[in-house]
């Protein structure tokens, strides 16, 4: 299973390579609440797509696991549960896409 600090490292690097310095930090935040989502609710392995486009990047989680996450409203007291909401949120689109055995969660940052 890919780890998080993978997934973050692969994510900086592309964009920085491609010159796209300026989203990485927030590409990499946002993909680690995802990974993190699959280790904490999913199962199988972390699938990592990322994909630059002229108007946007795109990254997607996939994993095994056909159950549909859905963002909540953490509470103040609460240690956890604002990754996907803030996500959801704060990036330009995101949404889920079911895929044979499992799904994907991404998200979109113009550019």
């Amino acid at each position: 299973m890919a780890s998080s600090k993978v997934c973050r490292e692969f994510v900086r690097f592309t964009l920085e390579t491609l010159g796209l310095g300026e989203l990485a930090e927030t590409a990499v935040l946002y993909t680690s609440e995802l990974v993190t989502n699959v280790h904490r609710h999913a199962q199988g392995d972390v699938h990592l797509r990322a994909a630059v486009e002229a108007t946007h990047v795109r990254v997607a989680v996939y994993d095994g696991s056909a159950r549909l996450p859905s963002p909540r409203r953490a509470s103040a007291g609460d240690g956890g549960g604002r990754g996907l909401f803030l996500v959801t949120v704060l990036s330009d689109v995101c949404g889920v896409t079911p895929t044979e055995g499992g799904k994907g969660v991404w998200f979109q940052l113009n550019r």
